[in-house]
């Protein structure tokens, strides 16, 4: 292992004083130890099956045979696009001469596309000659390509989907501001710090590969400037209950009374659960305390090789099962009220259809937070869910028994690359900055890993063949359907979600059998839209109209309300939470802590459980 550099704030006072020559030597020699170090994290990667890094060569040649069948078939709509494109490009070039010849050389030329983006920001971009013909020409290409796929003929509507995305992504990727000739503002910081900001960018670089075993993931936050427990996930609370799948956390009350029945939720394994406690002023968690409720959230265990037989009946039958069965044992209850977010929420309808099929009864109402129980339609994920992508992610858990969280991360970051891939890179990389002291992203970098067998399992007979909706889904000696499920439900969706579309989400909630149902649709996205917390009086949501609607019916005849959805929310779940009663004190019916709060499950990284 290489031993820790001196790093550049060690040496910063030191640097000041020199002179532009020694400056740039030291820099120089600087470069040249990361860049040995560079060279070592690549050779340490551990090698990843090719479906997982882009698609099987047949995607290319089916987009390739739609093409060439275009030009027999229909040559004039090829001809045309392209001398749409020789003419934008030609008169491009030549306005942009022409203003050179001028001698106007702080004029832009013409812009031949006017489309704004944050990328493209700096005046520069507009004011620079070169600059702005390299954007421009930029623009003018991609929209050719983009044009170009649009009018393939001849393919169904998941390769089309799958070509659109990975048309989109190769021109992401070749974005102008990828590349440092052509980066104003990584240009500008080279020039104004002496080549300092791109050697702090490849130390950034180099620190991230050897972080991650020689697999590039980028961070998006500062991990030195949260603590778990300390300054994030500090609701008090105590852990009552561990076995080998979750941690029972009970949250200590705030209030002299409670409501009976009490409340457990079930967050995402493939996240940690203090998304929902972030900090006290966003915290759902001691919100819903303070609104007077017991409350029980499981933290599930981040895997290592030894879980990689564990399936979504150890989930079921080892974490919803058994902390349902710990809660209303701990209260003295007959039933507790459920809340699941996301693929927990697909999971909590599944163990609620296989206690229907039980004919138990521990859960009185359930509340689903942006969750998919019908996978018909397969959204922005449609180019990650075909054979070839899950036959590479069944090679990688065959060999490793796990899903690694960066294959995950890398996923969804790719939905949104400018954003969370290119955009943090190039502020990393390029111009050298310390990533941000932002407790969402640190949250979003925590990532875990996934169980092989369970990967699959959700992949394969929920995602691909809907098993849940369509014919059933085995589990547990039962098969499971989503008609099953048919006690009181409220589901929350957002609007701008590419996780789990509301759209998507509103047909699974009208498939469940449950006569009492309420649908609300919230504004922002998959996670901004959930954690909304009522002070900040923001989004606004709508809900009331008749569940029987089509999705765009439904959301037109809904009424539209001000402000966070919480409290709508916990008057319906107050309605069928009973009694007030005293607050029940930690530990009082035998349950003793067996430690404190956030618990000992959350702080396992994923990086030190992939081995």
């Amino acid at each position: 292992m290489a031993t820790k550099p001196v790093s550049r704030s060690e040496t910063s006072a030191a640097s000041q004083a020199a002179t532009p020559k020694e400056r740039l030597e030291e820099n120089l020699a600087h470069i040249e130890e990361l860049s040995q170090r560079l060279v070592s994290a690549l050779a340490h990667k551990p090698k990843t099956p090719p479906a997982l890094n882009g698609p099987e060569p047949d995607v290319f040649t089916k987009a390739a045979g739609a093409y060439w069948n275009e030009w027999l078939q229909n040559p004039a709509r090829i001809i045309e696009q392209q001398t749409q494109y020789w003419s934008k490009t030609l008169t491009h070039f030549v306005e942009a001469q022409q203003a050179l010849a001028s001698g106007k050389l702080a004029a832009p030329p013409p812009k031949p596309s006017t489309r704004t983006e944050r990328r493209f920001s700096n005046p520069l971009w507009d004011s620079h000659p070169y600059f702005s013909f390299v954007k421009q020409q930029y623009l003018i290409n991609s929209d050719a390509m983009r044009d170009a796929v649009d009018s393939l003929q001849g393919l169904d509507e998941v390769q089309h989907r799958r070509i659109r995305f990975f048309a989109d992504q190769v021109a992401d990727m070749l974005a102008p501001t990828n590349f440092l000739a052509t980066n104003p503002d990584a240009l500008e910081r080279a020039i104004q710090t002496e080549g300092e900001s791109l050697v702090r960018g490849l130390e950034n670089l180099v620190r991230d590969l050897e972080a991650h075993h020689g697999e590039l993931v980028i961070r998006l936050a500062d991990d030195r400037a949260f603590k778990i427990g300390e300054n994030i996930a500090t609701a008090p609370g105590e852990v009552v209950y561990r076995n080998e799948m979750m941690e029972l956390i009970q949250f200590r009350p705030s209030t002299e009374n409670v409501h009976e029945t009490p409340l457990i939720l079930f967050p995402p394994w493939i996240n940690k659960y203090y998304i929902l406690d972030l900090k006290p002023t966003n915290s759902l968690i001691r919100w819903i305390v303070d609104q007077g409720y017991t409350l029980f959230v499981v933290s599930w265990v981040n895997p290592d090789k030894s879980y990689s037989n564990k399936g979504l009946e150890d989930y079921v039958q080892d974490g919803y099962l058994t902390a349902i069965d710990k809660v209303n044992e701990i209260c003295g209850t007959q039933q507790a009220n459920a809340i699941g977010y996301c693929i927990a929420g697909t999971t909590l309808a599944l163990t609620l259809a296989l206690l229907k099929k039980r004919g138990l009864k521990p859960i009185k109402s359930a509340t689903f937070f942006t969750t998919l129980t019908d996978f018909e339609d397969q959204g922005e994920f449609t180019p990650f869910l075909q054979d070839d992508f899950v036959d590479g992610i069944e090679e990688e858990v065959t060999a490793n028994g796990l899903l690694p969280s960066f294959v995950m991360s890398r996923t969804f970051s790719y939905l949104r690359a400018n954003d969370l891939v290119y955009g943090p890179a190039i502020r990393s990389y390029m111009m050298g900055e310390t990533p941000p002291a932002f407790d969402l992203l640190f949250w979003n970098g925590d990532g875990t890993n996934l169980p092989g067998k369970m990967a699959l399992e959700y992949l394969r007979g929920l995602c691909q063949r809907n098993g849940f909706v369509k014919g059933g889904f085995p589990l547990l000696g039962e098969q499971l359907h989503i008609k099953d499920v048919d006690l009181p439900v409220f589901a929350i969706a957002t609007e701008t979600d590419h996780i789990a579309r509301a759209a998507d989400s509103f047909r699974g909630i009208q498939y469940m059998g449950s006569r009492s149902k309420q649908f609300v649709l919230g504004g922002s996205g998959h996670i901004a839209g959930i954690v909304n917390p009522p002070h900040k009086n923001k989004y606004g949501f709508k809900t009331g109209a008749k569940l029987s609607l089509p999705f765009q019916e439904w959301s037109k005849a809904s009424k539209q309300y001000d402000g966070s959805w919480w409290p709508h929310w916990e008057t319906w779940l107050g309605k069928r939470s009973g009694k007030q009663i005293p607050a029940r004190n930690i530990g009082e019916t035998g349950f003793s802590s067996l430690s404190a709060a956030p618990g000992e499950y959350v702080r396992l990284r994923a990086a030190e459980r992939y081995q």
